[in-house]
């Protein structure tokens, strides 16, 4: 039972390390998700404080990643337009285009945005360069998190590797 756990968290691990790209997989939850199900094996040591700490981790980065890019658009000149275009942009993106959606979707928006309200698409061009540099950096700290969480596993799974075998 204990090598299917640590197959199932495993897989979870890669699914979070996935998910920091597709924005329909949550990806440093699903890496702690791997790490939890890997201590629930009886040749590991459940350690409840270890988990509230990652867990609590991944929730704020996972917070943040909706939150980084409009501000990206905020910090780039974006008025209110451009904000709520950008929000917009990222959930219908996301329903046309799937994932490549998530980087385009507010992009768009925020320009769509700024030029309803009056600004030109160069004036425009700015504060939606803020979205998508937000979103690329959204993913690359969810990207740094999974793999941490990754090697967290590893290194659980190799201190107690006697007890699986």
């Amino acid at each position: 039972m204990d090598i299917i756990l640590f197959i199932i968290g495993i897989l979870f691990c890669i699914t979070g390390i996935v998910g920091s790209f597709v924005p329909i997989i949550p990806g440093p939850m699903s890496s702690w998700v791997g790490i939890l199900v890997l201590n629930f094996s009886e040749s590991v040591e459940f350690n409840y404080r270890f988990l509230i700490i990652t867990f609590i981790i991944a929730a704020f980065v996972s917070a943040l990643d909706y939150i980084i890019p409009i501000i990206g658009v905020k910090k780039l000149g974006g008025s209110k337009g451009g904000l709520i275009g950008a929000s917009i942009g990222l959930i219908i993106g996301l329903i046309i285009m799937g994932p490549i959606g998530l980087l385009f979707g507010p992009f768009i928006g925020a320009i769509s945005g700024e030029m309803i309200n009056k600004k030109t698409l160069k004036e425009s061009f700015k504060p939606a360069l803020g979205s998508l540099v937000g979103i690329l950096i959204g993913s690359g700290i969810k990207f740094c998190l999974s793999i941490i969480y990754l090697f967290f596993f590893l290194n659980i799974f190799w201190t107690y590797k006697d007890n699986f075998f």
